[in-house]
């Protein structure tokens, strides 16, 4: 289940209210899919972007991989693991990210951009396991 979660459109729509995200292109509710695209509008640091990302790996229910394709970015590669447990499951997060515009990235992603994109993945990893811990997850894998 927390798998599906993790892929799910719609939960990371919930997860996203204080950005005003929406799936304005690709797959824009469901599940993702290997090869599937979404390109998501939202007003990150006060500027509205677009970024497109494509589910590029996926195995079922142990692992799977999103690339973003156009965006701010000059690249990004978020992996999903997931391992069952004996009374849950262990999601872990591998988001490797590059900055544009050279040195003055790097010194963005120092100022804050690392901050805020920690801050980003463990508010949308707390809605999962909210999710997931209470009958909400019924709703959104109808």
């Amino acid at each position: 289940m927390v798998f599906d979660l993790s892929r799910s459109v719609d939960l990371h729509l919930l997860s996203t209210k204080k950005t005003n995200e929406k799936a304005i292109a690709g797959k824009t509710s469901g599940l993702m899919e290997l090869n599937d695209t979404v390109t998501w509008r939202a007003k990150n640091l006060g500027i509205y972007q677009n970024l497109t990302s494509k589910i590029t790996e996926f195995e079922k229910p142990n692992y799977f991989v999103d690339e973003m394709l156009k965006g701010a970015f000059k690249s990004f590669k978020h992996r999903h693991y997931f391992e069952d447990l004996n009374n849950g499951t262990l999601m872990i997060d591998i988001f490797e990210y590059r900055s544009p515009l050279g040195f003055l990235g790097k010194l963005a992603n120092k100022l804050f951009l690392k901050k805020y994109m920690t801050s980003f993945l463990i508010e949308r990893n707390n809605v999962i396991k909210e999710s997931a811990e209470s009958e909400k997850w019924k709703e959104i894998l109808k």
